[in-house]
């Protein structure tokens, strides 16, 4: 074998050689993967779930923080379907004011969007069948008074045997008619709500308001002329409002009157009950759909005509055995948990939940029954909890 040979062997060896110790040390590299990839399978970061360290919170901060402390316990939770609605005015609490003559405004008193007793003033119309009216009272009573008068002329000489008894009859006749006919003239200007009496400006009209409300339309003016069927107000009572709700076919058997509903504004927090009055015999040619009436108490006027709403209406309820409040729910990494107090602390506890009405929830695991949690402004400890982990992993 000559030297050339020898070479081109002893090349052919190390390069063997460095092939089969890159086989062997990709080899060891991938188990090395295998082996970091198994361990981080059953040991996940810390990162992956909630902290379970508990938070300090003593009972000054808590007090401080305004977080209130509830203990977890068995509950009544209704069930409901929730449908779409909006806040409208009573019907039956709303009237049109409209000066029944017509006329020209000489005054107004009373402004938009202002609160009106019933009987108060709110305008002035200067009215020509207002004037006619009176004047016809006024004729009305002046010949009542005369026909009395000569009726008693006439009763006291039937009496006195001066004068025959017809004449007597027929004075009493006229007297009555007389009567009648003012009672005719005062009943017209009661029609037209100028009052019974004759008194004042012969063509002086006062509107009033019918009830106590509020005025939640006006289109009156000084100076104006108004027509006898004009709706020169709109006063609406709204110590007590409806809410009128969308109901899809499929939920007819379950809205039904009588049945207990909860609103919830779509603008706030705010909650309050009532009950269907009222569900349409017909469906919505376009919508597919029926309507329902929920009657609302408003003493504080917070539900205003023209809110849109969300209504609850209790379909069931089940008994659970461990309930929260809604708003003790919060969320760490993903993960549902409760804040339990421990001591001068608080401990996140992952749970897991299940049925809920508006208010609670039913805790499946996580939380036993008696144990003590944060409720409103829990979501305080959560941001204390983020500060602690940010200073930890500093």
């Amino acid at each position: 074998m000559n030297r050339h040979q020898k070479t081109t062997i002893a090349a052919m060896l190390a390069v063997a050689a460095l092939l089969a110790g890159g086989v062997l040390g990709w080899e060891r590299a991938a188990g090395a993967a295998k082996a970091i990839d198994a361990q981080a399978a059953q040991h996940p970061r810390a990162e992956a779930a909630p902290h379970s360290e508990a938070i300090p919170f003593t009972d000054a901060q808590v007090a401080a923080a305004d977080i209130q402390v509830r203990t977890a316990a068995a509950a009544r939770l209704e069930t409901f379907v929730r449908l779409p609605g909006e806040v409208k005015l009573n019907e039956d609490r709303t009237a049109h004011v409209t000066p029944r003559v017509d006329g020209i405004v000489q005054e107004v008193q009373a402004s938009l969007g202002q609160q009106v007793r019933k009987g108060q003033l709110l305008a002035v119309v200067a009215s020509a069948d207002v004037s006619e009216q009176r004047s016809t009272l006024a004729a009305a009573e002046k010949r009542a008074a005369l026909a009395q008068a000569v009726y008693q002329a006439e009763k006291r000489l039937w009496e006195e045997r001066v004068s025959a008894r017809q004449d007597y009859l027929k004075a009493e006749q006229e007297w009555q008619e007389a009567g009648i006919a003012v009672q005719n003239a005062r009943q017209k200007l009661v029609a037209i709500g100028a009052g019974a009496s004759g008194k004042g400006p012969f063509n002086r009209l006062e509107i009033r308001a019918p009830f106590d409300g509020l005025i939640v339309d006006k289109h009156i003016a000084v100076g104006e002329a108004v027509g006898a069927d004009a709706k020169v107000f709109t006063v609406s009572d709204l110590r007590r409002v409806w809410a009128e709700v969308v109901v899809p076919a499929k939920d007819l058997e379950i809205v039904k009157v009588g049945t207990e509903a909860v609103l919830h504004s779509a603008a706030s927090d705010a909650a309050v009950k009532g009950k269907v009055s009222f569900v349409s015999a017909m469906i919505g040619e376009q919508t597919r759909a029926a309507r329902a009436r929920v009657v609302l108490d408003n003493p504080k006027l917070a539900w205003r005509p023209g809110l849109f709403v969300d209504v609850d209406v209790v379909t069931g309820a089940a008994e659970v055995p461990v309930a929260v409040e809604k708003e003790a729910l919060q969320t760490l990494n993903g993960v549902q948990v409760v804040f339990q107090r421990d001591g001068q602390a608080f401990k996140p506890v992952p749970v897991t939940v299940g049925r809920a009405d508006g208010k609670l929830v039913e805790i499946i695991s996580g939380l036993r029954a008696q144990s003590r949690y944060a409720a409103a402004h829990s979501f305080t400890i959560k941001a204390e909890q983020g500060k602690g982990a940010a200073g930890h992993d500093d």
